[in-house]
């Protein structure tokens, strides 16, 4: 491994970070999508936050701090209340995770034919809009 390439999110980051955008973004049944912790998006998401490793690291320990713990192993109720205030107190670190995961999010092939999109990139044809 490049000594300049930080090394991949460990187990525990991985996880606390598949709760930050499975209570991100939900799967939804009434759309038939899945949320964003669904196993391929995730992993889309993983190869995606490399260049910002760590800001990513340091969202997921900003998360713990508010946690007062370990966010990953808290209930939904207080993940909730610790992401709002995540928000409040670090929007920069927030917009980037949201950023992240709404880019991979949108890119799966099954949220894009729920939108009534084409599974594809929209170059070279674009998209009506």
């Amino acid at each position: 491994m490049n000594s300049a390439t930080p090394p991949p999110l460990t187990d525990a980051e991985r996880l606390a970070l598949r709760r930050v955008v499975g209570d991100m973004i939900p799967a939804s049944r009434e759309f038939g999508v899945p949320a964003a912790d669904d196993d391929a998006i995730f992993a889309d998401l993983l190869q995606t936050v490399a260049p910002a490793i760590g800001h990513v690291r340091a969202a997921l320990a900003r998360l713990d701090e508010l946690a007062g713990g370990t966010y990953a192993t808290l209930d939904v109720d207080a993940r909730k209340l610790a992401a709002a205030q995540f928000r409040e107190d670090s929007p920069a670190l927030a917009l980037l995770l949201a950023t992240l995961t709404s880019r991979c999010y949108y890119r799966d092939d099954r949220v894009m034919r729920s939108l009534g999109m084409e599974a594809r990139p929209p170059f070279p044809g674009g998209f009506e809009v």
